[in-house]
């Protein structure tokens, strides 16, 4: 399980640069507007553009490339699979035939579409979390979702409770990596035999899991009844948001670059 080692998602990597000082607001609303982008290509070309807009986000945010790129390994599977249903299973002009399977020129384009939308979806959400600590982003996600307090939207639950579910990723993957060796040690033989085989024997890596799951959500649960936590009603902020000027620059640009991406596939 080396992939839990490079896992990003969830993890913030602290720095003194523009990305980092920006409001978590601004953050959110343009990974959002950025995904959306992501999701209206269509042609190949936009998609090396935005692979260099990715060399330039991680330039500004001082945060290596080899350190974004770590977040899309555990999903390269999915990848590489998503890739090769719409490869062999689109139909349209064949460009290769064997037997039952067969490559269609739209398949191709299909598959390169499909895969390259997953991976920047992916390596530009990580970018929220590496640029964002935990408090921050529960303080955005809270401002963003006040107005829907009006029909009784619990603004400040939820918004908690995704930051604390992301911030526990990196911890529950660890623990997981953690239950691995101890088993391994033990002689377990988690990699040999068939499907059903390697499912029960990773039966006594879920049970502890679990059990240490439960436990640290328990844990963190008495912890904040200690401090006498009450949610968001009448509570002060170290750290107040403020949204200043350069947050409005980073937003604008942020739409002027998918505007000028989308203008670049329907020319592609």
């Amino acid at each position: 399980m080396k992939f839990l080692n490079h896992l990003t998602l969830g993890q913030y990597v602290p720095a003194d640069s523009p990305v980092h000082r920006l409001d978590p607001r601004c953050k959110i609303l343009s990974v959002v507007i950025l995904l959306s982008g992501i999701f209206l290509m269509k042609h190949p070309i936009p998609f090396v553009a935005w692979g260099l807009f990715l060399v330039v986000l991680s330039r500004f945010s001082r945060i290596p490339l080899v350190v974004v790129m770590r977040g899309a390994r555990p999903v390269v599977i999915l990848v590489l699979f998503t890739a090769a249903i719409h490869l062999f299973l689109t139909k349209g002009n064949i460009i290769w035939e064997w037997g039952w399977f067969s490559i269609t020129q739209e398949g191709l384009l299909m598959a390169f579409r499909m895969g390259s939308r997953l991976f920047f979806l992916v390596l530009y959400a990580g970018f929220l979390t590496l640029t964002t600590s935990p408090m921050e982003l529960s303080d955005g996600l809270e401002r963003l979702f006040r107005p829907l307090q009006r029909i009784g939207f619990p603004a400040h639950e939820m918004a908690m409770m995704m930051t604390i579910a992301l911030r526990f990723i990196p911890t529950l993957f660890d623990e997981t990596d953690r239950i691995l060796r101890a088993q391994l040690a033990r002689g377990a033989d988690l990699d040999q035999g068939g499907l059903f085989r390697r499912i029960k024997a990773f039966i006594p890596v879920l049970v502890p899991l679990f059990v240490i799951v439960f436990q640290r959500a328990e844990d963190l649960a008495l912890a904040m009844e200690a401090r006498c936590y009450r949610g968001g009603v009448g509570r002060s902020r170290m750290n107040p948001l403020e949204w200043k000027m350069t947050d409005t620059l980073a937003m604008a640009a942020t739409v002027a670059v998918v505007a000028v991406f989308i203008l670049l596939d329907t020319r592609a």
